[in-house]
């Protein structure tokens, strides 16, 4: 991972030469929980101008880091962000909780996230999501690998929300995904035991073949909407 980082930070210097002023990596790759096979490398990068020359220049850099595996870079110039900062409160207090400047000043630490919005951004996002799982299993095939994939691509956004629910409600943002996990389970009394195998497949720690998928795929989506529900309702009495 460090290779790669070093050689994009290079690349992105000989591109955008002065108009890049500072580079952020962020989520997973961060944080203990980062899994080669799985996790992305989030990487933001700030500009002073943002327009198509500024934007042209770069896709060599970006097309170079796709073919790679990983996400095209965000790219903003600060006031953009800060603008930004009520509709995209939930990625960017995960940003600032957890990120690594990779190249110019830490921004992030003296930068202010709306709150405000954030739970408005969470009810939204977490109805999206689960009507998504919804509409994803209801349209893929009866079979145990794509009933597995729905699971493995969704766990992780559904982790995110899950972590994001609790510090909505007024709880510590849990530091890992089964954390999150357990306290909605505590919360809910909703069955975290679909969530924990997935979990466990992503990491190593269990074989596909020692699951029933289809029990799982059901637990799991049950978990899903119970949390859904409840942390809806409990966020309206607050």
């Amino acid at each position: 991972m460090e290779e790669k980082l070093k050689e994009l930070i290079e690349r992105l210097e000989t591109a955008a030469v002065s108009n890049l002023k500072t580079v952020v990596l962020y989520g997973s790759a961060v944080t203990p929980e980062f899994v080669a096979q799985h996790s992305d490398l989030n990487v933001l990068c700030l500009v002073e101008r943002a327009g198509a020359p500024e934007l042209e220049a770069l896709h060599g850099v970006a097309d170079w880091w796709m073919r790679a595996g990983n996400p095209a870079p965000l790219v903003f110039t600060l006031d953009e962000l800060h603008r930004s900062a009520d509709v995209f409160a939930i990625e960017l207090l995960d940003m600032k909780m957890h990120h690594r400047i990779l190249l110019g000043e830490d921004f992030l630490a003296a930068f202010e996230v709306p709150m405000a919005f954030h739970r408005l951004q969470l009810e939204r996002e977490l109805r999206t999501v689960w009507l998504r799982l919804r509409q994803t299993i209801l349209a893929a095939p009866q079979k145990r690998k794509d009933h597995l994939g729905i699971m493995l691509a969704s766990v992780s956004t559904f982790c995110a929300l899950f972590r994001h629910a609790l510090f909505a409600l007024g709880q510590p943002m849990p530091e890992t995904k089964r954390q999150a996990v357990d306290a909605l389970a505590s919360l809910t009394g909703a069955d975290p035991s679909a969530f924990h195998a997935i979990l466990e497949l992503r990491e190593g720690k269990r074989k596909e073949s020692q699951m029933d998928v289809e029990a799982t795929l059901h637990t799991y989506h049950e978990f899903v909407e119970i949390v859904t529900n409840e942390v809806d309702r409990r966020l309206e009495a607050h």
